[in-house]
């Protein structure tokens, strides 16, 4: 995984989201079948969710604030997604 800012951690919470990170995940990726998630991967910085990668069937969707774009969490987001979709 690449090195990410100080206080940016990535995250793969459980499905179906959260109420609170649900919001933040269709704010983030709004064109994501959001019912129909098969994993997800958010990165949190401050306690606000900054950016998320969701998949579902056959597609995924990413999404990063634009003041936290190219600092590496594109590519944590992606790296983190990956893994959660082979998990069990």
């Amino acid at each position: 995984m690449p090195p990410l800012p100080a206080r940016v951690r990535v995250t793969r919470p459980p499905l179906p989201l959260a109420p609170a990170l649900r919001a933040a995940a269709v704010r983030l990726c709004p064109q994501a079948p959001h019912e129909a998630l098969t994993a997800a991967a958010l990165a949190v910085a401050g306690g606000s969710v900054i950016g998320a990668a969701l998949a579902w069937d056959g597609s995924e969707a990413l999404g990063v604030e634009s003041a936290w774009r190219g600092r590496g969490i594109e590519e944590a987001l992606m790296e983190t997604l990956e893994a959660a979709r082979q998990s069990p």
